[in-house]
């Protein structure tokens, strides 16, 4: 093959078969490759048959872009691909690889003269088309390579800035990924409680709420998130003429990300119960068979006989408080990280590049934006003037949902979670104190108290 390519694409499922696309719609196009391609008439990308012809066909330093399932089929992918690879060759991994994985690759591949990018794609099939955030990380030195094409790709925002930028080194760019998806979980479940508390407590139709989230999705709320709400609310089944949204089995699957979140957040000592309380949301509601015997043995829900527009209006404030509450977790966890892995993450960029293109894209990742660029140390998104008196001036409405769920019996574990992480935070003294000294009588753990310096042991039953 003589027609030379500056980018190689190994693995043409839905995404990978867009990103091509898109490379070759910015003026990068690409060579593809698939060990089973599957391609719609319509791809216009040329493709080989073979890894050797693949690498054969991209000018020196090759630049090798993977789409490929995360786990053993990236080594796998990458041991078949080092054969044909020269020092100084570039293996971008556009998967939801586990950062931990990444850092491992980038080491490795180290050794043998090798560059390695492992990065965060976010946008679904639409996103990696026409435009989705991209979360690099890796190979310091790699980043040059692929700015341009990267930063041509991307999504861009309203004033024009493209939504990519280099996280770190190592897994950096991976893990922002894993903490984007763990946010992502947050408002998703966030949303479905407060559409389960309107239609099943108070009777709301689907119809009708499709009009509330759109007229959600013109104020504060406005993201990716409340507009496909929406479209899902109003869409009615072809086949039995229903709203579609409850024709669904009520069974939420998971790939894996936001448990790597919740697990990785256990590890640093940074508490995220708003992610966590959706992932274990997922889980309940794999339990389906156990579900429906548990609401004949132990009943239902009852349902709202209230203001309903007045519960309608203290919905849209619960959900804006907490998806602060979320998003304050999700960034909290982050800073973390990057402490701990030595990222030197700077989080006004990471929120920068969640501006456009990603799932979890909204109106309020600019004010979050101005709030770190403001003060980059910010200790808490809660603690932001801006977002302090968006929460204060919301918090009678949030309780008034949440007693209102828990006298029905409508379940809003995450609602509940971001409400209790916000009194939590603020509590000046907290049970812990009796905590302590229950670790001490049962097991000597010692404690420290409030009036000097040490640790201290109390021999409880002289």
């Amino acid at each position: 093959m003589t027609e030379k390519f500056k980018l190689g694409i190994l693995g043409l499922g839905v995404m990978g078969r867009s990103l091509a696309q898109n490379f070759s719609r910015n003026g990068f196009p690409p060579i593809g490759y698939d060990v089973a391609p599957k391609l719609p008439p319509d791809f216009d990308v040329k493709v080989t048959n073979s890894l050797e012809e693949l690498v054969g066909a991209l000018t020196p330093p090759r630049i090798l872009f993977l789409m490929v399932p995360a786990g053993a089929p990236v080594d796998t992918a990458i041991a078949s691909l080092k054969p044909y690879l020269s020092k100084g060759d570039l293996i971008i991994d556009g998967g939801n690889s586990f950062f931990v994985d990444t850092e491992r690759r980038v080491k490795d591949l180290a050794q043998e003269g090798l560059l390695f990018i492992g990065t965060g794609v976010s946008g679904g099939e639409s996103g990696a088309l026409w435009g989705p955030s991209l979360m690099p990380g890796g190979s310091v030195e790699a980043w040059p390579m692929v700015q341009k094409m990267f930063e041509s790709t991307a999504a861009k925002t309203d004033d024009g800035e493209p939504c990519v930028g280099w996280m770190g080194p190592g897994g950096a760019g991976h893990y922002v990924k894993m903490v984007h998806n763990g946010i992502e979980y947050g408002d998703m479940q966030l949303i479905a409680e407060i559409y389960d508390l309107l239609h099943r407590g108070a009777g709301i139709s689907n119809p009708e709420l499709a009009k509330i989230f759109v007229r959600w999705n013109e104020g504060v709320l406005r993201s990716y998130l409340i507009e496909i709400t929406a479209r899902i609310l109003e869409r009615t089944d072809d086949e039995t003429g229903q709203p579609l949204v409850d024709m669904i089995l009520d069974e939420a699957a998971q790939k894996g990300t936001g448990k790597w979140a919740s697990q990785n957040s256990f590890d640093l000592g940074i508490a995220i119960p708003t992610i966590n309380s959706a992932v274990e949301s997922r889980m309940i509601s794999a339990l389906k068979s156990e579900r429906i015997a548990a609401s004949k043995a132990l009943g239902s829900a009852s349902p709202f006989k209230g203001n309903s527009q007045h519960l309608i209006d203290a919905a849209e404030q619960a959900l804006y408080a907490s998806k602060i509450t979320s998003y304050a977790q999700g960034l909290q966890l982050l800073a973390a990280a990057s402490q701990e892995y030595h990222w030197n993450l700077e989080l006004s960029q990471v929120v920068r590049v969640w501006r456009a293109g990603c799932i979890i894209r909204a109106a309020l990742l600019s004010d979050i934006t101005t709030a770190y660029v403001a003060n980059p140390t910010l200790p808490n998104l809660l603690l932001d003037k801006a977002f302090k008196e968006a929460i204060l001036t919301r918090q009678a409405a949030w309780r008034e949902v949440i007693q209102t769920a828990v006298g029905l019996g409508i379940p809003m574990l995450a609602t509940s979670a971001s409400l209790a992480y916000f009194d939590a935070y603020r509590s000046e003294r907290l049970p812990a104190n009796l905590t302590q000294a229950q670790r001490d009588y049962f097991g000597a753990h010692t404690y420290r108290r409030t009036d000097r310096e040490g640790s201290f042991h109390t021999r409880w039953e002289d």
